[in-house]
């Protein structure tokens, strides 16, 4: 089960807006309606965790710790 933010749908421009964390699996469409208020919702896009990896086949990851000598130095 995912947690979404959903956000309420304003009656008029510049109305009220509460905010809310709702679990639903993956699998379930955006909800259109809070499920215990009956108000309009949407569903707020948010970001993520995103994993960067390098996009050469067979290229090595970069070193930990920073310094890019690979740890074939004596600074590590």
């Amino acid at each position: 089960m995912a947690i979404y933010i959903y956000q309420t749908v304003p009656a008029k421009e510049g109305g009220p807006v509460r905010t809310y964390e709702i679990r639903q699996s993956m699998k379930d469409a955006a909800l259109t309606e809070h499920p215990e208020t009956k108000e309009p919702i949407r569903r707020v896009i948010t970001g993520g965790l995103g994993i960067m990896t390098s996009s050469k086949v067979g290229s090595a990851p970069p070193p930990l710790g920073g310094g890019g000598c690979g740890g074939g130095c004596a600074c590590h």
